[in-house]
């Protein structure tokens, strides 16, 4: 974890500094509010927590606060101050911070309070993620994801490689309705489009190329029904 300390005690800052070394954590430090934002400016990103004291020279808490949460929307603001009015912890999560701490206080409990505040983070930040990533994908089932604005597909997160473009259709057209048996003509009327009068060989030859990829990612998901077509079944793939 890296730590960014916005206090102007310099005591204090010493005192935290032992106890951020046990931990084993990185940690910079600023004793005054326009250092504070230099220094966050620099690498918004490179900071895990901000432990930002109220009372600041040259600009104050409430404002390098505001000037963080302009720079950095998520970034964990922990406010330390001796202030303990109801109307000051108020301000300050309006201000942007995420817990207000007063002082005097256990470094013990201001270290858990940071592991704390730091575990939820991450936590929000893999299920922000697990959402987005699944907003990607416009076809999903147990075993495989489909991206078509990338044009990558995955199997068992492992990625099935050199798709070429109608191997991929195809690979879209029968994935997207898991389990319907799909005729020779009618993948032809679907991927290669009405116009294409070709020989319902060249199916085959699609479906002998794509399985071929598909079994260097994972298991054989497209199945033969014959007499009939082709289907996509990987509802009895084994969870990994």
């Amino acid at each position: 974890m890296k730590i960014l300390m916005v206090e102007d005690n310099q005591t204090l800052c010493e005192m935290m500094a032992m106890f951020f070394k046990k931990e084993k954590w990185e940690a910079g430090y600023a004793q005054d509010g326009v250092k504070a934002v230099e220094m966050f400016k620099k690498d918004p990103t490179g900071w895990d927590i901000v432990l930002l004291d109220l009372n600041l020279p040259k600009m104050d808490g409430m404002q390098v606060a505001a000037e963080m949460r302009k720079i950095s929307p998520t970034v964990p603001i922990i406010m330390l101050t001796a202030r303990d009015s109801e109307s000051d912890q108020v301000l300050g999560l309006e201000m942007g911070a995420d817990e207000y701490v007063t002082k005097p206080f256990s470094t013990i409990a201001l270290i858990a309070r940071i592991k704390a505040l730091y575990r939820r983070t991450q936590l929000n930040q893999l299920s922000a993620n697990t959402q987005q990533i699944a907003s990607d994908f416009d076809v999903q089932t147990p075993h495989f994801k489909l991206n078509s604005k990338t044009r990558e597909a995955f199997l068992d997160d492992q990625q099935i490689e050199n798709l070429t473009p109608k191997e991929f259709d195809l690979l879209k057209t029968l994935a997207s309705k898991p389990k319907q048996v799909f005729t020779r003509e009618q993948l032809l009327q679907l991927v290669w489009n009405y116009e294409y009068y070709g020989d319902e060989r060249t199916v085959d030859a699609h479906i002998k190329k794509l399985r071929q990829k598909i079994e260097k990612a994972g298991p054989q998901v497209i199945q033969t029904v014959w007499g009939v077509g082709y289907k996509f079944d990987d509802s009895e793939v084994e969870d990994q």
